[in-house]
């Protein structure tokens, strides 16, 4: 189906109002439809002609200002309508299909109990898969919504409830003007807990299945809710515009969670059923943050299309880091930031998929969608950080307390926002067209040069950029110097990139006493790669494991995490810096990422035979700090499931299964038993049997996922051929049991047995993408790339595939990307074998 366009969507605004929109659904019927009707009012130039979007399973009545329209015009999604007058009346009723992909109204039956779970997505264009819309963003309205549902059911929207005037009857309240992406419900039998702070009413839903689980941690996500609620009222004079405050964990949802007024929902993997570290535990925390954010920066002010989406996701990515660090008990979450969300910008900013954070042309929603990635995200929000470093942060707060009141309930534009944090008269122009409107990354190395008794000649930050994208920009960064004693000392200095073709001498440095450590960016304020000299870079070792500043530590590690993936240092050599430095470390995220990201880089930078090497060193280190961790605590259950990842003891692994030899205070429940079980199945120690018995154990949703994943990692033909059936052709199960298939079928230890799927991927895989919705179909062929297979063979065959001319923009997306990482992977194995000689 034709995705709108930025010229349709500018015209159609251009020439249409939309005043209100009355909804009605009926959710008791028991098939795989449901009932829509909706009633459209707006204003448009008499006589004009536009169309509205709807996606039906059976379009069955539309009335134009009660002319019958004739059902035949619509095509594809698109309902012409004609001979408009100056205010018009649009009813459409429609069956609606029920989905399974987590896009329109995602329908779910709990295996745990049966139940039956509804909640409508809208996000980015799918309100059209719920009822008839003009569905693109700069066309807010207010929203009234009924539903008819089985009595016995709770239901909840966007608006306050105002009427049940019958049993399995409810009647919202118009909500304020709202973009059409925005429109949400809940409906089943959801457990509920509710409360209130401030003057706004709180709510919690989740599975019934679920509800011990949500009580255990209500008042821990009621009192972050509170905090942060607290924090945005600090920050800005406009209050929280939308009424009530409810958050709904909801099964099987794309997102971490989306921002609908009044209803935010979040993908019930926050609803904790096993043992978690303080790093998920932060993550809910940050992104109850976020999604509070949006309520300004999406809802309250909203882009007036999807080139702005940066309006919305960086602000937010920004403001749930700063607010969870400021307000709740989570206060280093700029070094979870550091580690894990910029490494994620950093990938996406050096792929061929690069783009602007705020790009000029964003052509249609669909290419809209295909930005919702690490650059929208973490880069943005890293961008956004520096600004504040640069303009203050009373400024700052000024802009955007301005930007709300200029825009309240409407939509606005990069230029509208640069009015007003100009406002106070400095020119944010250059900054905007360098860090917003142009891609990649900038790196920042260290030239040191020293005298004979050991002190500074002189020091310099050399800023580079890459020859396809070579735009220097302005940063303000820290500048560590750290001693043989463990004292430091931090200056923080500005890059001017227009001096000495981006050369900056830091002249206060001469004469100085070397410091055994210079770290760049330390604090991490500015969007950049950076590299120590080389004294530096050899002193790491011996100093990281010292440092108490945890955000030095992950400034560090990504240093050097990058400069494997780079190919500039090889991967043994990162497995050297996690043997003498992880044992000692005491932050749970700096732990975590290095060994899942080392671990990704191992599985692919390293032959067999090294591979195997390194992993035996990393489970090494896991087990030192296993030894040393606190029982019962976060970072004894992340060394933990570092271990089961990279250790080859199939004997332990059953054994800690069995109860045997767990290390005091390791709570082996679902989750862990599934990773053990997991690493079981890839080493050829289980099988079917022991999957089918851990199954009939844990009978919930996530336990069904863990089972397809296990299944997809058979190393056994017929468990192969079986996953890869469901990963390219199936459309009957969720975009849940999907993913988990396509995450578990390539194993670095299976690469024989799987080498014919090799190229079967890029055989089957454009036929599996067009059998299904965009986001599980881009999912999945993501999760489905045979990363694993790094040999010129593959990147012969992924060049054959995007040669062609019918692949969907998501598909030539992942392929181009992955394809990069291919690349970087073969000149990493040249690095490796270059050390190695």
């Amino acid at each position: 189906m034709p995705s709108l366009t930025r010229v349709e969507a500018t015209a159609r605004g251009a020439a249409i109002t939309v005043e209100s929109y009355q909804v009605d659904l009926d959710l008791t019927g028991d098939g795989d439809v449901f009932r829509s009707r909706v009633a459209i009012r707006f204003r448009a130039t008499p006589g004009t002609a536009t169309f509205a979007e709807v996606k039906p399973a059976t379009l069955l009545a539309v009335r134009l200002n009660d002319r019958d329209v004739d059902l035949d015009t619509l095509t594809d999604n698109r309902l012409p309508l004609g001979d408009l007058d100056s205010t018009n009346t649009l009813f459409v009723e429609a069956d609606m299909a029920y989905s399974n992909t987590g896009e329109g109204m995602h329908r779910f039956v709990d295996p745990a109990d049966g139940e039956t779970y509804l909640y409508a997505v809208s996000f980015l264009d799918n309100v059209q898969r719920i009822f008839a819309a003009f569905d693109q963003p700069d066309l807010k309205a207010p929203f009234t919504l009924t539903v008819t549902a089985p009595p016995a059911w709770t239901v909840s929207g966007n608006g306050e409830l105002a009427a049940n005037p019958a049993p399995g009857r409810w009647e919202f309240a118009p909500t304020v003007p709202l973009a059409t992406y925005l429109f949400s419900l809940v409906a089943g039998p959801y457990h509920v807990r509710r409360a209130e702070h401030d003057g706004v009413p709180l709510a919690l839903y989740c599975r019934q299945s679920l509800a011990e689980h949500l009580d255990a941690d209500a008042e821990e996500i009621f009192t972050i809710t509170r905090q942060s609620l607290d924090r945005f009222h600090e920050l800005f004079t406009e209050r929280y515009p939308f009424g009530k405050y409810e958050q709904a964990f909801v099964p099987e949802f794309n997102l971490g969670a989306m921002e609908h007024p009044g209803i935010v929902a979040f993908r019930d993997d926050y609803v904790f059923r096993s043992a978690v570290t303080d790093t998920q535990r932060e993550l809910r925390a940050t992104t109850i943050a976020h999604e509070m954010a949006h309520m300004w920066f999406g809802n309250l002010v909203t882009m007036r299309w999807w080139d702005d989406l940066w309006l919305n996701e960086s602000f937010a990515e920004y403001l749930g880091i700063r607010v969870a660090a400021e307000a709740t008990r989570f206060e280093r979450t700029w070094t979870t930031f550091a580690m894990r969300r910029k490494a994620w910008g950093y990938a996406a900013d050096q792929r061929p998929s690069t783009h602007p954070v705020a790009p000029e042309e964003v052509a249609d929603a669909a290419e809209g969608l295909l930005n919702v990635d690490g650059i929208s995200y973490a880069k943005g929000a890293s961008v956004l950080r520096q600004l504040v470093a640069w303009l203050g942060d009373e400024a700052f707060l000024a802009g955007l307390n301005a930007h709300f009141a200029a825009h309240r309930f409407g939509n606005a534009t990069l230029a509208d926002l640069l009015t007003s944090l100009s406002a106070g008269g400095r020119d944010l122009s250059g900054w905007a067209e360098l860090w917003l409107r142009r891609s990649q990354v900038n790196t920042l190395r260290a030239e040191v040069a020293l005298d004979a008794d050991g002190r500074y000649t002189e020091v310099a930050v050399v800023q580079t950029a890459p020859e396809s994208y070579p735009v220097l920009r302005p940063h303000r960064i820290g500048v560590g110097r750290y001693a043989a004693d463990g004292t430091v000392r931090r200056d923080e200095v500005d890059l001017d990139p227009t001096v000495d073709g981006g050369r900056t001498v830091l002249g206060g440095l001469t004469g100085e006493p070397a410091a055994r450590l210079l770290v760049l960016n330390d604090g991490d304020l500015t969007f950049a790669k950076v590299r120590l000299d080389p004294a530096s870079a050899d002193a790491v070792p011996l100093v990281l494991p010292a440092l108490g500043d945890s955000l030095t530590r992950a400034v560090l590690w990504g240093e050097a995490l990058d400069a494997v993936t780079d190919g500039e240092r090889p991967v043994t050599g990162l497995v050297d810096l996690i043997v003498a430095a992880l044992p000692a470390e005491t932050e749970v995220i700096i732990a975590e990422d290095v060994l899942s990201l080392s671990r990704s880089l191992v599985d692919r930078y390293l032959d067999p035979l090294t591979r195997s090497a390194a992993l035996a060193r990393i489970a090494g280190a896991c087990r030192h700090l296993l030894d040393g961790a606190p029982a019962g605590e976060s970072l004894q259950l992340a060394a933990a499931r570092g271990w089961i990842a990279a250790t080859t003891d199939a004997d332990l692994l059953v054994g800690w299964l069995a109860g045997r030899d767990v290390p005091a205070g390791l709570k082996v429940d679902a989750e862990l038993r599934w990773a053990v079980l997991r690493r079981l199945v890839v080493l050829g120690a289980a099988g079917e049997a022991e999957i089918a018995a851990e199954a009939a154990a844990d009978v919930s949703s996530t336990g069904a996922e863990r089972a397809a994943r296990c299944r997809a990692a058979l190393p056994d033909p017929a468990a192969k051929q079986a996953a890869w059936d469901i990963i390219v052709r199936d459309t009957e199960l969720s975009n849940r049991l999907l993913e988990a298939t396509a995450e578990g079928f390539w194993q670095p230890e299976q690469a024989e047995l799987t080498a014919a799927y090799v190229e079967r991927y890029f055989t089957d895989m454009p036929a599996a993408v067009d059998r299904r919705t965009a986001w599980t179909a881009d999912r999945v062929a993501k999760l489905a790339f045979p990363h694993y297979a790094v040999a010129q063979p593959t990147r012969e065959a992924a060049a054959a595939l995007l040669a062609r001319d019918d692949l969907t923009p998501g598909l030539r997306r992942v392929v181009t990307d992955a394809d990069d990482d291919l690349r970087r992977a073969l000149v990493a194995r040249t690095a490796v074998a270059a050390a190695a000689a």
